[in-house]
């Protein structure tokens, strides 16, 4: 097939053309060079299942043969979408956010969107309104807010955006998708755990109060303690910090009849471990302790730390699938995914009858 006559104007035409478009070829040119429509075109970049396999493969060869790289101005005005997904993250610095960051960017990466995140630090009303104007000032096609505290998913409700939304951790009244760890669960494990080990009961250095994993991690706990028919302390409130579990920690440490604590993440864990050694408390001789989150330096703890795994890159790759259903395909209303969680047995947990508990049993 030959290649279709030029219009009014000839080689001049298409060579200013390509000057404005910053000496690149335009989506005209591509239609032109392959003997299609611009519409057809259009279908090409987006994947559209309604053109025949030998003139899609025409229309890609022209824009080989042109050099076009397809701007994502192009891709928006070819299917109404800018093929750009916001995210909110609270917190980012922290293993959990971070590493649920990177499932999300991975799995976007894949499916051909590009991501904006904007990272708050302040998890007020304003805040969150602010940071849905500008995605949606963006362009972006929808939203994806790593939501860990209450305040943010009322903040999330109140924000009359319009467009698709997944959240963490809570479905605020069934509103958006939401996709979580199961937190709970994976703080009854760990209390479990430590009770067939002989623990008689088992203190809990929590989260921050309004952390909705935070909530449930003492959910958990305190259910795991009362159908053993363990005596339940009230929780000692950190902030997830290492600072923190150390500050908790040596209000603890002293007491013999402390014998398992659970942690509510690895960081604060790490601050524990260290009040416990400060008091000439043996890990796990004396004390056992388990963590959350299986950060990736908790097997090269001294001792390696028993935790509660999260796999967040999955809960990252999730709420984009989430997502895209909701672009692309036929959403289901109130869907929620709950991530299983893993305990991961490693040596900082012992039996209540090793080392200086055997003693104090006489």
């Amino acid at each position: 097939m030959g290649e279709p006559e030029e219009e009014a104007g000839g080689p001049q035409r298409v060579r200013r053309r390509r000057a404005t478009a910053g000496g690149g070829a335009v989506m005209a040119d591509v239609a032109r060079r392959a003997g299609v429509s611009g519409q057809t075109v259009s279908r090409v970049l987006n994947d559209h299942p309604r053109v025949r396999p030998e003139t899609r493969e025409r229309v890609r060869a022209a824009m080989r043969e042109l050099g076009y790289r397809p701007t994502a101005s192009a891709r928006t005005l070819a299917s109404g979408r800018s093929r750009t997904l916001g995210v909110i993250s609270f917190d980012a610095a922290r293993f959990g956010p971070a590493a649920t960051l990177a499932g999300i960017n991975e799995a976007a990466q894949e499916a051909g969107y590009l991501v904006s995140t904007i990272a708050l630090t302040a998890a007020d009303q304003e805040a969150v309104r602010g940071a849905v104007d500008r995605l949606l000032g963006q362009g972006a096609d929808g939203i994806i807010a790593i939501a860990p505290q209450r305040s943010v998913g009322e903040a999330l409700v109140e924000a009359d955006h319009g467009r698709p939304m997944v959240t963490l951790d809570k479905s605020f009244g069934a509103r958006f998708p939401v996709v979580a760890g199961d937190s709970a669960s994976g703080a009854r494990q760990a209390t479990e755990h430590l009770l067939r080990l002989g623990h008689r009961t088992v203190r809990h250095i929590a989260g921050p109060v309004g952390w909705i994993a935070a909530e449930a991690r003492v959910d958990g706990w305190r259910a795991a303690l009362r159908d053993a028919g363990a005596e339940a302390h009230e929780p000692l409130f950190g902030d997830w910090s290492a600072d923190s579990g150390h500050d908790l920690g040596r209000r603890i440490a002293h007491d013999p009849d402390v014998t398992a604590v659970f942690v509510s993440n690895d960081q604060m864990a790490v601050g524990v471990l260290r009040a416990l050694h400060e008091a000439g408390r043996r890990v796990p001789e004396d004390v056992s302790v388990i963590g959350y989150d299986d950060i990736p330096e908790a097997a090269h703890l001294l001792p390696p730390l028993t935790t509660v795994r999260s796999d967040f890159t999955e809960i990252g790759r999730r709420c984009l699938s989430l997502m895209l259903d909701q672009l692309e395909r036929t959403p289901e209303p109130g869907v929620r995914v709950t991530i299983p969680t893993e305990l991961v047995v490693r040596e900082s947990c012992g039996h209540l009858f090793r080392g200086s508990a055997r003693r104090a049993q006489g």
